[in-house]
């Protein structure tokens, strides 16, 4: 069970999204064996801001200095010595393809994309060189992020500064990445708690896209959300209410989408229009026509299902589903 909420990544500047998918190593690895690299002799950990011998030492990697202010809020500088690039001047002259590995960190997800795809492997087995494997697997991590809509994110951007919303849709990229590089299934389950908070109506239609995915690979996804886009998407529904707060924690209504909308509920009021039988869809939903699951036996229930017992969280009123 993996809860992916809202809460910050990181509490510290240390870590960027390029670090937290794992493929900074492979980067690391594309500098140290370039050209520039093998004549400085370098080595991937020599790259590292956190603890190799390249980054800058007077704000060991950091990018910038803190200085801490009796009564107010501390203050970040831009470092002087290495201009927040991270790294010294002898780690700034080593290239691969004409930039530097600040230069690297500076690119949006969208720029690295297009960066990184010119002699890039089809699949990680059919590489012609180590070089385009390592890009290949870049290309593999970065792609997520392009498509939940954090193609804006530099790589370098230090994960304390995303907010609520951008850190939850990077863990997904992090856990769909690891689908894909895997390709086997999964069978984790993932709870999320109002996903679309703050989103456009485009992004939401680019986080079902991705939802898909992860059920593909295997994934369960438990959903916390009003959104209906969302909810008229999902296979199986749970509301909740009848109203908020201490009038609410009871199961009000079950089943389908469609068959929620049948039902006598405050979201059955607005959840019926937007379903195909009226002839409306919204950008979230693909054309084709909602198919429930085959009807299965209480046995087979029993053996493929998730069964909670007493739940009595926040407002819930010991549920049983």
């Amino acid at each position: 069970v993996k809860i992916v909420d809202q809460s910050p990544l990181s509490r510290t500047p240390r870590s960027t999204p390029i670090v937290y998918l794992g493929s900074f190593d492979l980067i690391r690895q594309l500098f140290a064996s370039s050209p520039d690299g093998q004549l400085a002799d370098t080595t991937p950990g020599y790259f590292s801001f956190n603890s190799g011998s390249g980054r800058c030492e007077r704000c060991w990697g950091n990018g910038f200095e803190k200085v801490e202010m009796q009564f107010l809020s501390d203050l970040y500088l831009t470092c002087p010595e290495c201009n927040g690039s991270r790294y010294n001047q002898a780690a700034l002259e080593i290239r691969y393809q004409r930039k530097t590995i600040a230069d690297i960190l500076a690119l949006t997800v969208t720029e690295a994309l297009a960066f990184f795809a010119p002699g890039a492997a089809a699949s990680s087995k059919r590489a012609a060189s180590k070089e385009a494997g390592f890009k290949f697997k870049i290309l593999t991590a970065l792609k997520p992020l392009e498509d939940l809509g954090l193609g804006y994110l530099r790589l370098g951007q230090p994960l304390n500064t995303l907010s609520g919303g951008e850190a939850q849709r990077l863990k997904l990229c992090a856990i769909l990445s690891e689908a894909i590089a895997k390709k086997q299934d999964c069978s984790s389950l993932l709870i999320l708690d109002e996903p679309t908070t703050g989103l456009h109506f485009g992004d939401i239609e680019k986080l079902l896209a991705v939802f898909q995915r992860l059920v593909d690979s295997g994934h369960s996804l438990l959903v916390i959300e009003h959104n209906l886009d969302v909810i008229k998407s999902a296979d199986y529904l749970l509301e909740m209410g009848p109203g908020a707060g201490s009038n609410g924690g009871q199961i009000t209504a079950t089943g389908t989408p469609e068959e929620v909308a049948t039902s006598n509920t405050e979201t059955a009021r607005y959840l019926a229009p937007l379903l195909p039988a009226s002839g409306s869809l919204k950008a979230a939903e693909s054309p084709a026509p909602y198919q429930a699951p085959p009807a299965s036996s209480p046995k087979e229930r029993d053996q493929n299902s998730i069964r909670i017992t007493g739940a009595r969280e926040h407002n819930l009123k010991n549920i049983d589903v």
